[in-house]
């Protein structure tokens, strides 16, 4: 029987264009404290179970700091305990929780937490776009497409060639992403639109319009993960953990090959 893993609790920040309110750090600790007092228990309590962390963010860049989960990992009070951080382009959130349920499935962790975050707000938007096309391969792709949004524009075109999607249809997923943010009080833009008004948008570049892509953010999100031993521990401290359990029945990874190397998403 492979080991059962629990996502047992949950937590975000506000997410905003901006957040000069707070550092980085402070802005995890957001995401963390919501998780924690999710299921019951003070700070002091989690930090005493808990058996480490993979941290997760997108570049050094933005915050000018490098190894920046490290600094996250000693202000929530986590050191000495194992972390790291994983990256990985745009899947960089999934593969942080994928780690985690590693930690955990694999025996290493009964209780981990896992985190990530951005601060796209310290740099202007033009140069965001021009950190995160760094993940590009920039002697081939970046000199001759730049941004990020028109390497996916190419992707749409080939999936619309290859199957016949329309517009109308992608834009679909745009309606259904912003009814998400509509009800949710943590989101940067609480907004309804149509299939006209995501068609109607501004183009940024064909045929995605300012609708269909995404903000520059700055935020964070927290989950914590545990198996059978880890909710004993939590529960003889007072968690309240709700039932039925949440249980991680299944990882998966999508790979294509790129320019002789791999993009995993």
């Amino acid at each position: 029987m492979p080991p059962i893993v629990y996502a047992v609790s949950g937590g975000v920040s506000k997410f905003a264009k901006a957040r000069p309110d707070k550092t980085f750090q402070a802005v995890v600790k957001e995401a963390y404290d919501y998780a924690i007092q999710d299921i019951g228990l003070n700070f002091e309590q989690f930090t005493e179970l808990v058996d480490g962390s993979v941290a997760s963010y997108f570049s050094d860049h933005f915050q000018r700091q490098l190894m920046s989960g490290i600094m996250a990992q000693d202000y929530l009070g986590l050191c000495p305990k194992p972390g790291h951080r994983v990256e990985g382009g745009g899947a960089t959130g999934g593969l942080c929780f994928q780690e985690a349920w590693k930690s955990v499935a694999s025996g290493h962790m009964d209780i981990c937490v896992a985190y990530g975050f951005e601060t796209m707000s310290h740099v202007e938007t033009w140069k965001g776009n021009e950190f995160i096309a760094l993940a590009s391969d920039v002697s081939f792709d970046y000199p001759v497409g730049g941004f990020y949004s028109g390497y996916y524009a190419m992707m749409v075109t080939r999936h619309m060639k290859e199957f016949g999607t329309t517009v109308e249809q992608m834009a679909h997923v745009s309606v259904k992403n912003h009814i998400n943010a509509y009800h949710n009080p943590y989101a940067q833009k609480r907004n309804r639109y149509s299939i006209k008004d995501i068609r109607n948008a501004p183009m940024v570049a064909w045929p995605l319009t300012r609708l269909d892509i995404c903000v520059m953010s700055d935020g964070a999100a927290a989950t914590i993960l545990c198996n059978e031993e880890g909710l004993k521990k939590l529960e003889k401290a007072g968690a309240k953990i709700a039932r039925p359990l949440v249980k991680v029945t299944g990882i998966g990874l999508y790979e294509a090959l790129r320019n002789g190397g791999r993009e995993i998403f």
